[in-house]
């Protein structure tokens, strides 16, 4: 069974950059889905970034767009989040999660991915 770890948490100021990390164990990475959510206080939870499996199809919510970086190191089994120019509204915790079987596409990624991490805390002050 596949299990996820992030790592990156941190305090940064607007402006700043932070770059979020996912170690997966138990499968090779290389054959999942993957994505990043957050969570903020009193919001709804929603997709970051995901990236489709097959042909490497990649969805950016607007508010990530041209500041937010998806990426995969299969030799490594992570994937990771690069974040720059960071906001105050993108305080929330980040989720890494990953899916054999879930392929997003570039206009839609939802939550239907089967293992998730354990979430990692980014707050940005201004």
């Amino acid at each position: 069974q596949l299990q996820l770890v992030e790592s990156g948490a941190g305090l940064v100021q607007a402006g700043g950059s932070l770059s979020l990390s996912c170690a997966a164990s138990g499968s090779p990475l290389g054959y999942y889905s993957i994505g990043w959510f957050r969570h903020a206080s009193g919001a709804v939870p929603e997709a970051v970034s995901c990236r489709s499996a097959p042909d490497d199809s990649t969805y950016y919510a607007d508010s990530g767009k041209g500041r937010f970086t998806i990426s995969r190191d299969n030799a490594k089994n992570t994937v990771y989040l690069q974040m720059n120019n960071l906001k105050p509204e993108d305080t929330a915790v980040y989720f890494c999660a990953a899916d054999p079987d879930y392929y997003p596409e570039e206009d839609r990624c939802s939550a239907d991915f089967a293992s998730w991490g354990q979430g990692t805390r980014v707050t940005v002050s201004s």
